[in-house]
C-alpha cells in the first residue's frame, strides 16, 4: 500500500521547485531547500533517485544544481510516487502479514483496489498541472521575478 511519508512529500516539492523555479539555470539544492524547508538529509538522496531515475538531471559544479529531465507535461506525480516507495521499499509489505480469510480475501483487495484507484489518479496529475495550480494560486516564481527585474 502507498502511504504517504515525508520522503515522498518532500519528493513531489523538489520536483515542482525545480519545474516552477528554473529559468534556464539549474536549480540549487540549497535553494530548493531554502523556499521549501526540506533538510538536505533527506532531499540529497531524493534528488539523486529522481537523477538515476530520469525525472531530474544534475550538473555538478559551482554553478550546478537540478532541472527536469523531460518536459513537466511528460512528469507524472504517480511516477515521482512510485520512485520514492521504490526508495522506501525496505518495510515489510502488507502481502508478507498473516491474516485471516476476511482480511486476506475482502479487506486487503479493497485496500488494493484503493491503492490503484489512488495511482491512477496520481497519474494523470503531470508536473505542469502542479505549476499551473502554483501559478493559479498566485505564488510568485523566482525565474519570473528575475526575468521581470532583468527587463525593468
Amino acid at each position: 500500500m502507498i502511504r504517504l511519508t515525508k520522503k515522498m512529500l518532500f519528493a513531489i516539492e523538489a520536483v515542482l521547485d525545480v519545474a516552477y523555479h528554473a529559468g534556464g539555470e539549474p536549480v540549487q539544492n540549497r535553494e530548493i531547500t531554502r523556499r521549501q524547508g526540506i533538510p538536505r538529509r533527506y532531499l540529497e538522496q531524493t534528488l539523486q533517485h529522481l537523477v538515476r531515475n530520469g525525472i531530474l538531471n544534475g550538473v555538478r559544479g559551482p554553478r550546478g544544481g537540478y532541472f527536469l529531465a523531460r518536459e513537466r507535461h511528460q512528469i507524472t506525480v504517480g511516477e515521482i510516487v512510485r520512485l520514492v516507495a521504490e526508495l522506501e521499499a525496505s518495510e515489510e509489505a502488507p502481502e508478507d502479514l498473516p491474516g485471516s480469510d476476511l482480511g486476506l480475501f475482502v479487506v486487503r483487495p479493497l485496500w488494493n483496489d484503493l491503492r490503484d484507484t489512488i495511482m491512477q489518479h496520481l497519474d494523470s496529475i503531470t508536473v505542469e498541472d502542479l505549476c499551473t495550480r502554483a501559478y493559479q494560486g498566485g505564488i510568485p516564481s523566482e525565474a519570473e521575478r528575475a526575468l521581470a527585474e532583468l527587463s525593468s
